[in-house]
């Protein structure tokens, strides 16, 4: 066999090597890296996907008009035929917020915890969706095999009962995720699963994704326990009105909050429509329980003294349509504040919340309110892991390789950093941004191409994927302020028959400004005529005409740029 011949043979054995190499499994995220909300995750072998959480997280103030933010699909829907399904590890907006808007782009099946999927059904219902998705509860016992993937679970604790790692069995090993969790010794509802999650790690652990929000942080995290003492303590020394604020699908805090009201002899009043929903649901699935005749309506709030009222309300992160900021600043219809209410907030700011809470906080002390807020008070603990909690969940779990999740970038990197503390070597811990895929084979790892990711705002229900160049040209708007140039214009000879006529909003107070503007028309309507002169009228060269010369106009005489609005009527 001569040369000629022999390397094609050769070609072709290394493509029939290649093509016989075992595919990887892929791991990715949507949403939660960088960032705290939108967790999205997705694990890949072959034909098959699972999905683990669909969350959204809240515009920062900046974001005018925006009512959340969700993670960018468009790899999932591209790859629809592979997704087995979508996997929640607990009931919280960051997890499960987006659903209904991924839902109208996906049909897929939705696995979750009881209150998990009561919350999801509360939350379909509402979009009016709940009849089309397919809800299937699971405990943690449960395995749901697929032809090459098998999920099955492990229960955590976390600021919300129900709340559970997610183990994605591959042929390569397991892959987990360990949703939101801290180890609460102590916890008010069941406890984790560390047997369970001790035999998954001893079994072999392919890949960990862990929750690393409190990364910073030293130490435990405090149990509930200690904060439901602090509560009824707080209690006891108040002797008018409470109102209590807290996150609604806090429900181990809500039914601390009862139990105090029990033993304080308070009638509770709940307001707001989410506060509503969750004291609904957990009811119905006996996470919370009141008393006959406990709670009462908001109508009746006046047959009762103010020793005797409990109100558990909404907004304690300071949203400005939530039930704590209308009564603070005196826009609801039936509750107002009274020197000697006392308002307590149990809950920590979420990232760029905090200027809205100190707002309202502010509010409610202008009208004489007691305000308690802050850690210092222990009316509140986080419901995920500080540095020891995140340490003990590696040494459990044991894997091979790790990805931190859910946090900001400083957050992942002090969790990279603790899991070489504890034997971890740097190449085996992969930092992602958003679409950043780690392949990962039986004996290897490697960076893998990067899928299509992002964010889509949603506004008035409806998703806009374009609503970010809309956001900046708000932005433009509030902080420079609009020109408006408004002419009539001969079609024929370019000669100018009304106009220009400029009006300004939000960029110079128009009844000092009005000789500035009587320039500005001088100026602009001298430029026009002079490209009259020189070639024949052509709308779309004035409209840039118009736009150029009256930035440079403004900006030689006030300092400042406004978006400019020309307006041009053609008469022919």
């Amino acid at each position: 066999m001569n040369e000629a011949t022999e390397k094609p043979t050769q070609v072709a054995r290394n493509n029939r090597r290649s093509n016989s190499s075992p595919p990887p499994v892929r791991v990715y995220s949507l949403g939660g890296l960088g960032e705290i909300g939108k967790n999205m995750y997705g694990v890949e072998y072959k034909n098959e996907i699972i999905i683990i959480d669909a969350g959204l997280k809240f515009p920062e103030s900046r974001l005018t008009g925006i009512d959340y933010i969700i993670p960018d699909i468009t790899y999932l829907i591209e790859n629809r035929h592979k997704i087995k399904g979508l996997f929640l590890t607990h009931g919280h907006e960051d997890h499960i917020g987006a659903l209904p808007f991924v839902l109208r782009q996906l049909s897929v099946p939705v696995y979750g915890g009881p209150l998990t999927i009561g919350l999801v059904k509360a939350k379909l219902e509402e979009y009016r969706m709940l009849g089309e998705v397919k809800l299937h509860v699971y405990e943690e016992g449960d395995r749901f095999q697929f032809q090459h993937l098998a999920v099955h679970f492990f229960r955590t604790t976390h600021s919300i009962p129900d709340a559970f790692g997610i183990v994605i069995d591959t042929p390569y090993g397991a892959v987990v995720h360990t949703g939101d969790f801290k180890f609460d010794f102590t916890p008010e509802d069941r406890p984790a699963d560390l047997f369970k999650m001790a035999a998954v790690g001893g079994e072999g652990v392919l890949a960990l994704l862990a929750d690393s929000t409190n990364s910073e942080k030293e130490g435990f995290t405090p149990s509930e326990r200690k904060v439901g003492t602090s509560i009824l303590e707080t209690f006891r020394q108040c002797e008018g009105r409470i109102l209590f604020a807290t996150f609604a699908s806090n429900v181990h805090r809500l039914q601390q909050v009862v139990d105090a009201a029990i033993l304080c002899n308070r009638k509770i009043v709940v307001i707001g429509r989410s506060m509503d929903k969750a004291f609904s649901i957990g009811q119905d699935l006996g996470y919370i329980r009141i008393p006959d005749g406990m709670l009462i309506d908001v109508k009746h709030i006046d047959r009762y003294e103010d020793r005797q009222i409990l109100i558990v309300c909404t907004g304690s992160q300071g949203e400005p349509n939530a039930a704590l900021s209308r009564i603070a600043s005196g826009a609801h219809r039936t509750v107002q504040i009274y020197p000697g209410d006392t308002v307590i907030f149990s809950s920590s700011p979420i990232p760029g919340n905090g200027q809205n809470v100190n707002r309202v906080i502010d509010t409610l002390m202008r009208a004489d309110a007691n305000v308690i807020y802050g850690s210092i008070f222990d009316i509140h603990t986080s419901g995920h892991g500080n540095r020891e909690d995140l340490k003990l969940m590696l040494s459990f779990i044991r894997p091979k390789y790790f990805i931190p999740i859910h946090g900001e970038y400083r957050m992942l990197l002090r969790h990279k950093d603790l899991a070489i503390q504890t034997g971890l070597t740097e190449d085996r811990v992969f930092l992602l941004n958003l679409g950043e895929t780690v392949s990962i084979y039986r004996n290897r790892a490697k960076r893998g191409r990067t899928i299509p990711s992002g964010e889509v705002f949603v506004s008035n229900g409806e998703m806009r994927a374009q609503e970010e160049q809309l956001v900046e040209e708000r932005l433009e708007l509030s902080q420079e302020g609009i020109v408006i140039v408004v002419m009539t214009v001969d079609g024929k000879t370019g000669q100018i028959l009304a106009g220009p006529d400029i009006v300004t909003r939000g960029f110079v107070y128009m009844q000092d400004a009005r000789p500035l503007l009587r320039r500005a028309e001088t100026v602009l309507k001298r430029n026009l005529a002079k490209m009259a002169e020189k070639q024949a009228f052509d709308k779309a060269v004035w409209l840039r005409s118009v736009h150029k010369s009256m930035r440079k106009y403004f900006m030689k005489e006030v300092g400042r740029a406004p978006h400019i609005m020309p307006s041009i009527l053609e008469v022919k």
